[in-house]
């Protein structure tokens, strides 16, 4: 039995009824040429329920001691587990658009995992138009991680169209073939990887808890107003209505846009690609504050996690640090807004740069120890650590195939908790950033429109740094670029 880390548990000691803990999102295919949808998906259903000996966590339950959560706790394997439960096969009512989809999505979102069960569920969906279909998964963030979701959908799908009978992902089988296509790839690499494994023994061997030491240092200077452009959780977060409490129902609505597009913004103004979408998704959101009338006069705050997975680290659960990014929706001018959510990255990136990964995931759970408190006496939502949680999660960056079936965008649902009624996840897949939106129904209404706004966000940076944007270029263009993109693949959006 393997015995739950610390974050893993965290997860775990904050699941309620109101806060389900599970992270998943939407796969979207089109099916081969030809293919009969009822009984290709059966086919693909039946591979997944096969009688393969599963990967942890897949085939694993929760056991608990007589003092349940308050003791330890461990993965213990499920001797009655019943794959039927866990692989569902699901029809959207008619017309089948992605509205449907999404009401779908929203609706599995809001419901718990069952606890005396493996922490995990995928339903494949039929009756999308087009020769479309979906799989919504949710798995227990306990359990899985954003960047072993990722490990686990490549190891479900091949870059080959003509690759068949791939076998269930959650065998170990496939999990052990995956490992060892990631250390071919690495050996390809072998001479650069090993300086990077000189340098890391070394950098390893002269490292001690002073990095703790440091970053808390900086971390106390923030607090004192000496940190620069460090944001800091708790800090300065103003109200709004994301902060507020929520209940168990959700909204998932998602939207692609071109990485390249998103990419030049930030190259424009040398920055990275993760402070062109935080400028992005800030301008989004200021629109909508401002459109309900409520933009704090204070700049809100995004938490955003970063992965501390160690290379070829394909088993562990959760393995993320987090920093603190001030979004700076109280500047009206996009360029100065851009100029402070990049500086707010790079001090908070310096916050976590000398710590090994096992100091990072402790500097961060001391961080948010004030939540630990806030949380059980229902005062999180008038003390909010964040305005919202904004995610990047790397996938993968050619068109993958199902048994045949073309993955045509992987659009992630994710958590929100009280206080925190607003989740931004993207994944970036196929020269596409595929977004998802996850939101309490109640807490934040209409945020379906927030799509809209972050693209009116998008086209003002590109206006501010002179790049003609999709909308700006002559109809001729335009025309071509959308013939070019439809035979790639379906952009997705959904009002509902």
């Amino acid at each position: 039995m393997k015995k739950l880390g610390i974050v893993d548990m965290g997860f775990l000691l904050a699941e309620g009824r109101e806060t389900p803990m599970h992270v998943g999102g939407i796969n979207l295919f089109t099916l081969p040429p030809g293919a009969d949808e009822q009984e290709f998906l059966h086919g693909l259903a039946a591979s997944l329920r096969s009688d393969e000996e599963l990967q942890p966590p897949f085939g694993q339950r929760l056991k608990m001691s007589k003092l349940g959560l308050a003791g330890p706790v461990y993965w213990e394997e499920d001797t009655k587990l019943d794959l039927d439960y866990h692989i569902r096969h699901s029809a959207l009512p008619k017309p089948g658009r992605y509205r449907e989809l999404f009401a779908l999505a929203s609706r599995l979102h809001g419901t718990l995992l069952d606890r005396n069960r493996p922490l995990w569920e995928m339903h494949l969906i039929e009756g999308l138009q087009n020769r479309q279909f979906a799989i919504y998964s949710k798995f227990h963030h306990a359990a899985v991680d954003g960047a072993r979701s990722m490990h686990l959908t490549q190891s479900m799908f091949s870059p080959d169209p003509n690759a068949r009978n791939l076998g269930s992902a959650f065998s170990l089988e496939s999990q052990n073939r995956y490992r060892l296509k990631l250390d071919q790839l690495r050996a390809e690499n072998y001479s650069e990887q090993e300086l990077r494994n000189v340098s890391e023994a070394i950098k390893e061997a002269f490292q001690t808890s002073t990095q703790v030491f440091s970053s808390l240092k900086s971390f106390v200077g923030g607090w004192m107003g000496k940190g620069g452009a460090l944001a800091l959780p708790w800090r300065h977060v103003p109200q709004s209505s994301i902060n507020t409490p929520i209940d168990g129902s959700r909204r998932f609505v998602a939207q692609s846009w071109s990485f390249e597009r998103v990419r030049a913004v930030g190259k424009a103004l040398d920055g990275t690609f993760n402070d062109a979408v935080l400028a992005m998704c800030a301008g989004g959101l200021r629109l909508y504050m401002q459109k309900h009338s409520e933009l704090p006069e204070k700049s809100l705050k995004a938490m955003v996690p970063v992965s501390l997975r160690q290379a070829g680290d394909i088993d562990s659960s959760n393995a993320v640090g987090a920093i603190s990014a001030d979004l700076a929706t109280d500047i009206s001018d996009p360029l100065a807004r851009f100029a402070k959510i990049q500086a707010s990255m790079i001090a908070g990136k310096a916050l976590f740069s000398a710590l090994k990964p096992k100091e990072a995931a402790l500097m961060l759970q001391l961080l948010q120890m004030p939540g630990l408190l806030l949380m059980p006496l229902g005062l999180i939502s008038r003390f909010p650590p964040f305005s919202t949680v904004i995610s990047n999660v790397p996938g993968p960056r050619q068109t993958m195939y199902w048994d045949g079936a073309r993955l045509d965008g992987i659009y992630p649902a994710s958590i929100v908790t009280e206080g925190l009624a607003l989740n931004i996840t993207l994944v970036s897949y196929d020269g596409n950033v595929d977004f998802g939106i996850t939101a309490c129904r109640r807490s934040m209404p209409q945020v379906q429109r927030l799509i809209d706004y972050m693209e009116s966000s998008l086209c003002e940076l590109e206006q501010a740094v002179g790049i003609v944007s999709p909308k700006q270029r002559p109809s001729r263009a335009r025309s071509v670029k959308k013939t070019k993109a439809t035979k790639k693949k379906r952009r997705v959006s959904a009002k509902t």
